[in-house]
């Protein structure tokens, strides 16, 4: 192992030694079990006497630290350590961090309704890892460009030129990992401090966090069932965030009406509109409408896709378009963020899309996910307590819930809320089920489940009769 030991001065060298390997072992960078260098090499490399190493070596064995072997070596000791937690310290987050608190985190269930998760299953898994492995081999040691691996670029530039129309060419594809990095540059670049941006109530709660984190003053719009209320977007507003194709978490589309309306909107206001296109390549219904990117004539657009459904989230890849004015500002902002993305995953992702492994794989999960969405809508149609919004695409669904009906906790069944994806008053009740990380074998029984889960409001008492 390279054990890195360093020596001050020339006081009692053999308790530096001791000393730095106890830090070591207690802050866990030596793990239970592992062999430390002879004595002979240790001193070789600090140049010291062997018996100064050893010393030190004796004095952790006999604190119970470290333990010889004889003929194998010097270990550290088999006893779970402890490990030291960094200091606590006094220096604080800005105000906003702590009101934003940790990411929740919900454990598997076996009835699993949450929400974004494709299934990895549908995912040609032996595929991808030949198109890795064969990137690998070729092995580009040099940084890249921020902007992302060329060959992806066209590709994708291509892919939603076919599939969604999108005017795009590859110089101006900027490669992310996700969408929500798209945001976040996005963000970095347009958000000035105090900075109203507008997004969908309800709507995708990540954005506005991030959003909020940048500075920006968020103020949440209504959604009807033709999409954003134009005329409620605040005045001061200067960005608005939109899901048009696919409404998270309605699932409506907006109407071809009011699409108009927010490009005039926001031509007259001189705003940005971000068009976050997240999964609208799992179509159950017509072809959906012109995106905002293709309308738009003034360069007020910015259209974010992202891979992450439609092949898997830990591959943490997404791109941004976005008009000729704010490329070299969003280029820099990715080169300062973290130079670019993983380029073996990049070229891997090229040669998927030009083999013509992605359009092959959306249809294929495409037909899976549009039996799974029936199922659900199926059995939820005629329960009164459970209203499905109208949707034709996407990897979930919303339904209402009637008024006075409450859910309670089940075992077993993971869901979401309506209410989580509002951040402003009175929330909407409501569930959004997601059907990418449930199978179709496991849907009857979870739905059965959900509905022995729902509460009728209590009736009220008749009244006593005089007598």
């Amino acid at each position: 192992m390279d054990l890195h030991v360093t020596l001050q001065g020339r006081g009692d060298l053999a308790a530096q030694v001791y000393r730095q390997l106890l830090d070591a072992i207690l802050d866990g960078r030596l793990r239970s079990g592992e062999r430390l260098p002879p004595t002979r090499e240790l001193a070789r490399r600090l140049e010291i006497s062997r018996n100064t190493v050893a010393l030190a070596y004796d004095r952790l064995v006999a604190d119970g630290f470290l333990v010889g072997r004889a003929g194998a070596g010097t270990f550290v000791s088999a006893e779970p350590v402890r490990g030291r937690a960094a200091p606590k310290g006094v220096v604080r987050p800005r105000a906003i961090w702590r009101e934003l608190g940790p990411p929740a985190h919900t454990p598997d269930a076996p009835y699993d309704f949450r929400v974004g998760a494709p299934d990895p299953r549908l995912f040609p898994m032996e595929t991808w890892r030949r198109l890795v492995t064969r990137e690998l081999r070729v092995g580009a040691a040099a940084y890249g460009d921020p902007s992302g691996y060329e060959p992806l670029r066209d590709a994708i530039s291509r892919h939603i030129g076919i599939s969604r129309s999108v005017h795009a060419a590859a110089g101006d594809v900027l490669i992310t990992n996700g969408a929500q990095q798209a945001l976040d540059l996005i963000g970095r670049v347009l958000i000035e401090p105090g900075a109203c941006v507008a997004v969908e109530e309800p709507g995708y709660p990540p954005a506005r966090l991030l959003f909020r984190s940048l500075g920006a003053r968020v103020a949440g719009v209504p959604v009807d069932a033709e999409g954003i209320d134009v005329q409620a977007i605040p005045n001061a507003a200067r960005i608005v965030y939109v899901t048009p194709s696919h409404q998270f978490p309605l699932g409506t589309p907006m109407s071809m009406a009011r699409r108009a309306a927010l490009l005039a909107w926001a031509e007259r206001r001189r705003a940005v509109v971000i068009e976050d296109d997240y999964d609208s390549e799992f179509r159950f219904g017509e072809r959906p409408l012109e995106p905002l990117q293709s309308l738009d004539r003034a360069g007020r657009v910015i259209y974010v896709g992202s891979f992450s459904k439609t092949l898997l989230p830990m591959l943490r890849l997404g791109f941004l378009v976005a008009p000729a004015s704010l490329a070299p500002a969003l280029r820099t902002a990715r080169q300062l963020s973290d130079w670019h993305g993983e380029l073996p995953t990049q070229a891997a992702l090229a040669r998927f899309i030009d083999e013509g492994l992605l359009a092959r794989h959306i249809r294929k999960a495409t037909r899976e996910y549009a039996a799974r969405h029936a199922m659900i809508a199926e059995m939820l149609e005629g329960d009164d307590r459970l209203r499905p919004v109208p949707s034709t695409a996407g990897l979930h669904l919303c339904a209402r819930l009637a008024p006075g009906v409450s859910v309670r906790p089940a075992p077993g069944l993971a869901l979401e809320r309506l209410e989580s994806y509002c951040g402003e008053t009175p929330a909407q009740p409501g569930l959004v089920l997601g059907y990418g990380a449930i199978g179709r074998d496991r849907i009857p029984e979870g739905l059965r489940l959900l509905k022995r889960s729902l509460r009728m409001p209590a009736a009220p008492e008749a009244p006593v009769p005089f007598s």
